[in-house]
């Protein structure tokens, strides 16, 4: 047997151990979940092909966008090269993804499977073989140690409860002997039940002791056929661990991008271009196009102009979500002989005539009264009410407060 018994700790809880009772389901369960992997491993990298691919294709395109542009673009001489390097190199690298896609698909993908059909077979009413000779190895090995567990179990509750019961005995003895209320013909029998329960509780005992002790007499033959089974199942694994680490291998081969020549080229040809830049000769020309070498029209003295002052440039607002904006209301017939509405807020007085320029702005004359009902936003504008009941917005500073 093997010393991994020895590492096993002695209050460890053992409901759950190998050893006991349909407990080896767990390796079998291993042996079919080791056929799930490999569908798992090769769908995975399925989808690491599908990436190689899009990222190939998009590549592809990116170069097809940006080449046109690069080549009409300003710039020009050696850096204009060098940018035109990243369009070639990403045509190039296109390609090379490409490759890596079909590798991971045709000969990894297809490998994975090969060695998965050629190691699992298929039942005809489901499962596999492997696992159902597995788990039959594991029943017939357990089958005779299981029957006299169960002996051993069956007698064990025997006694603990003839103890329980000779426990209960005692107590009701002790207990008449010290009662005057309790008859001698009563402490009879209770003394002589008790002495029936002593006796009834050792027989059950010693049957106990009997199965406990041919149950470890066996425990030596069933621990020898159950790891015979067991390093069977260990071997089926050892061979799916030590496929897959080489499996993974190749795989990691191909995706290394790092190692591959085609793409080291690829590179060390863009680094050449980049190093063969004129920094010189680009100076010069965004010196003359950006920096000191421009044409400048320099601040001459500007006259004042009045009218300048009452011109209104309104910046629209981005609108906000969930809120109502009111728009201006366009009297009706009936509406324009109304009252006006009192309405809270501030009354002020248009100092300059002013026509709304959007639908939700007020118009009015210089001189007309409005009530503000709201305060001037960051950009100038309040909104108020006519008399007429037009709600919108005007020009803050065309209006003054109207002293009370």
């Amino acid at each position: 047997m093997s010393d991994i018994y020895s590492e096993v700790a002695e209050d460890e809880v053992t409901t759950h151990s190998f050893w006991m009772p349909n407990q080896y389901s767990s390796t079998v369960k291993r042996l079919d979940e080791g056929y799930r992997v490999c569908d798992d491993i090769a769908a995975c990298f399925q989808d690491r092909a599908k990436i190689e691919k899009q990222y190939a294709q998009q590549m592809e395109e990116w170069a097809r966008k940006w080449k046109p542009l690069v080549d009409n673009s300003p710039m020009y001489g050696s850096l204009l090269t060098a940018w035109q390097a990243f369009m070639t190199a990403a045509e190039r690298l296109s390609d090379l993804h490409v490759g890596i896609q079909k590798t991971l698909v045709t000969d990894d993908g297809d490998r994975i499977r090969t060695w998965q059909k050629d190691t699992y077979h298929r039942k005809l009413f489901g499962g596999f073989k492997e696992s159902y000779e597995l788990e039959s190895g594991f029943f017939k090995a357990q089958k005779p140690w299981v029957k006299k567990f169960k002996k051993v179990e069956k007698s064990k509750n025997a006694f603990h409860k003839a103890c329980k019961k000779q426990q209960v005995a005692t107590m009701r003895d002790n207990h008449s002997k010290g009662n005057p209320d309790v008859s001698v013909d009563k402490q009879r029998k209770l003394q002589e039940e008790r002495e029936k329960c002593d006796q009834v509780t050792e027989k059950v005992k010693q049957r106990y002791e009997k199965a406990l002790q041919d149950l470890n007499r066996y425990n030596p033959k069933y621990m020898e056929e159950m790891e015979t089974v067991f390093e069977q199942s260990q071997q089926h694994e050892q061979k799916r661990i030590l496929f897959l680490k080489d499996a993974l291998m190749s795989i990691h081969e191909h995706l290394d991008i790092t190692s591959n020549e085609s793409i080291q080229a690829v590179y060390q040809d863009l680094k050449q271009a980049i190093l063969s830049v004129k920094d010189q000769d680009d100076l010069r020309w965004w010196r003359n196009r950006h920096g000191p070498g421009m044409m400048m029209n320099w601040p001459q003295f500007e006259e004042w102009n009045p009218e300048k002052e009452r011109q209104i440039v309104k910046k629209k607002k981005a609108k906000e979500p969930d809120k109502v904006r009111l728009r201006s209301i366009t009297p009706t017939e009936g509406s324009m002989t109304r009252p006006p509405v009192n309405v809270p807020g501030v009354r002020v007085r248009a100092v300059y005539d002013y026509v709304g320029q959007e639908a939700d702005e007020l118009s009015f004359n210089a001189g007309e009264e409005l009530t503000k009902i709201e305060d001037e936003d960051e950009q100038g504008w309040c909104k108020g009410i006519t008399t007429r009941g037009q709600v919108g917005l005007y020009p803050a500073n065309y209006v003054e407060v109207v002293p009370k």
